[in-house]
């Protein structure tokens, strides 16, 4: 039924130990109604499974202020729950803004134009390390030296792959460039189908 406590009195009480709550039964009577809590708050399973799994880490190393009256102690879980699905949601909303004013940045500074669907396809046919140098280089504005360093790679290692993956960058451009009508290109003539 909604909105009722998925415990029962029973199990509330189980969890009681000489006169003081037992933490590990605590957590294990909670853990469901926590997930639950959290499924019913936010968009995916796997982010209510993160943030049911970080109450029960806060409610250990706040152990210490747990009440002792087992309905105090439930309370207790579920405000450190609440807290958590608020750090949650102010995360998120700071994600957001600073995508949008990087991405707006990005706008300002001309480097966020889309790239065409065949640039992506000739780039996807080189070696994933070629295909990382050209990028470092022509998208992210590295020399061939400071490209290098970010691979790890020797300078001259980083060069000759440049030049030999911007050839084949370029052969297949071309082949998916070729304007209606040319057949091919012969020395330095192109044969015109007629």
């Amino acid at each position: 039924m909604p909105g009722q406590p998925e415990e029962s009195i029973e199990a509330l009480q189980w969890m009681w130990s000489e006169d003081t709550l037992d933490l590990p039964h605590l957590i294990d009577g909670s853990k469901r109604a926590l997930f639950a809590y959290f499924a019913r708050r936010v968009v995916s399973t796997e982010d209510a499974a993160d943030l049911s799994g970080e109450v029960m880490l806060t409610m250990w190393q706040k152990a210490a202020s747990m009440p002792a009256d087992a309905t105090e102690a439930r309370m207790w879980a579920f405000g450190i729950a609440r807290n958590v699905l608020a750090n949650h949601r102010r995360s998120i909303v700071r994600r957001r803004t600073l995508s949008e004013r990087l991405k707006g940045e990005a706008l300002v500074s001309g480097d966020a134009r889309p790239v065409r669907d065949d640039v992506w396809e000739a780039l996807r046919a080189l070696p994933e390390i070629d295909r990382e140098i050209i990028q470092l280089v022509h998208w992210d504005g590295f020399s061939l030296a400071d490209a290098a360093k970010v691979l790890g790679k020797k300078p001259a290692t980083v060069r000759s792959r440049y030049s030999r993956a911007r050839s084949k960058l370029r052969r297949n451009l071309s082949r998916r460039v070729r304007p209606v009508g040319v057949r091919r290109r012969v020395g330095s003539r192109r044969l015109v189908a007629g």
